[in-house]
């Protein structure tokens, strides 16, 4: 049989997958990337010459495919945020980018070093890759497309996180590849990591996306006679404002990721209530949604061709205690003294999702320097990656609903 005809197949299956499932599953416990990895993994057991599916045997493809799915994702939840942009207003975001996600880290520095036994670099790796809450599985609890409303605090707060932690990730994992080439005789300049990954890459993406934002912005919306606007129906501008900023900001030696997603949202805060917002970020998902579906399975052909050979005990207890307690407590704590409502601050605190950036920012580093035991690392970031998908897609719709109508009962009153 021609490999080449079963990969055009497994794509079809992959649109299939994006375009109808998230419809037929709206109301259902289970969600499209827990049916797409298990068909994955029933597609990949039947005696068929399938393209391999090991990230540690094709790492560049892995980390292209990966990094091109979170880049759509991060263009998409840019385009859903209503809420404007201001310190105050965003003081939810603030507070999990600053003290959750530092705090996720460490704890996982931690347990990858106490109980895992890794060196430095890798256990700090094993924390950054798993940080960030995905901007590409966390959808279902995420806001809803641009200018439709219902945009909670659970919801934004999850949704501007999963946008700027994924950029903001970044620095740890180049420390933790600075590390690991220093164990290799490469000397390790501190100064030039404080200066370079973390205050210029910052600025530089935040800087690039925002001043590209408001050129774009002012193509989109002031170039075009309104009437023109409203009546084209190309979402294909969201591809292209997502390729130009994030391949300006890499050249720039900035990061990308935190680019486009300042990109998307400076571009949401002109003409809000303009429909043609509708249309570009409905092309996004539409990519997000072929892209995570292929990611998906292959992760699913992955997983029953051997990427968890190397899983002990000791790794099925670190995925468990990083999914059920290191977000969530860190979570708890980052939202210490705010007025939420306890329900809504466990809502924020347990639904921090680990997904494709994790995947990404693993190829990305592996593709940088050598770590310890780099197959045992796919192991586990796949496995907790897995573990998320699960436990998070049967909770999440039944959580936000509840959320909802508890908020409902309580506006009443």
């Amino acid at each position: 049989m021609d490999q080449y005809k079963i990969a055009l197949a497994l794509v079809g299956i992959a649109l299939l997958g994006a375009a109808w499932l998230p419809d037929l599953l709206r109301r259902h416990p289970l969600t499209p990337p827990i049916l797409v990895v298990a068909a994955g993994a029933a597609v990949y057991l039947l005696p068929l010459p399938l393209p391999a599916a090991d990230p540690f045997r094709f790492p560049e493809a892995t980390e292209r495919l990966t990094e091109l799915a979170v880049l759509v994702a991060l263009t998409g939840v840019g385009l859903r945020i209503d809420t404007r942009f201001g310190w105050r207003r965003w003081a939810l975001t603030w507070r999990l980018l600053i003290i959750a996600m530092p705090l996720t880290i460490l704890a996982g520095w931690w347990l990858g070093s106490a109980w895992l036994g890794y060196g430095t670099a890798t256990a700090l790796l094993l924390g950054a890759v798993l940080a960030p809450t995905d901007p590409v599985l966390a959808s279902d609890v995420q806001v809803r497309p641009p200018g439709e409303g219902g945009e909670d605090a659970v919801r934004f707060a999850l949704t501007s996180e999963a946008g700027l932690n994924d950029g903001l990730a970044f620095p740890f994992v180049w420390l933790a590849i600075i590390l690991a080439l220093g164990d290799a005789g490469a000397p390790v300049n501190w100064l030039g990591w404080l200066a370079v990954d973390v205050v210029w890459r910052i600025v530089g993406g935040v800087c690039i996306g925002a001043v590209l934002g408001y050129g774009l912005m002012y193509l989109i919306f002031r170039s075009q006679r309104a009437s023109t606007l409203s009546a084209g129906n190309d979402g294909l501008v969201a591809l292209a404002v997502t390729l130009l900023v994030y391949g300006v900001a890499e050249l720039c030696h900035t990061y990308g990721f935190l680019a486009v997603f300042v990109a998307a949202l400076v571009i949401r805060q002109q003409e809000r209530s303009h429909e043609y917002h509708g249309t570009l970020e409905l092309f996004a998902q539409q990519c997000e949604r072929l892209l995570t579906a292929l990611i998906l399975l292959l992760l699913g052909g992955a997983l029953v061709s051997g990427l968890l050979a190397d899983i002990g005990w000791r790794e099925v207890v670190f995925g468990a205690v990083f999914v059920l307690l290191v977000r969530p407590l860190a979570g708890w704590a980052a939202l210490l003294g705010t007025r939420l409502p306890r329900r809504e601050r466990w809502g924020i605190a347990v639904f921090g999702v680990r997904g494709v950036g994790s995947l990404y920012y693993l190829a990305f580093a592996l593709n940088e320097a050598s770590f310890q035991t780099e197959r045992t690392l796919w192991s586990i970031v796949a496995l907790i990656v897995t573990l998320s998908i699960l436990l998070h897609g049967l909770s999440a719709g039944w959580a936000m609903d509840t959320l909802d109508r508890w908020r409902a009962r309580s506006f009443r009153k």
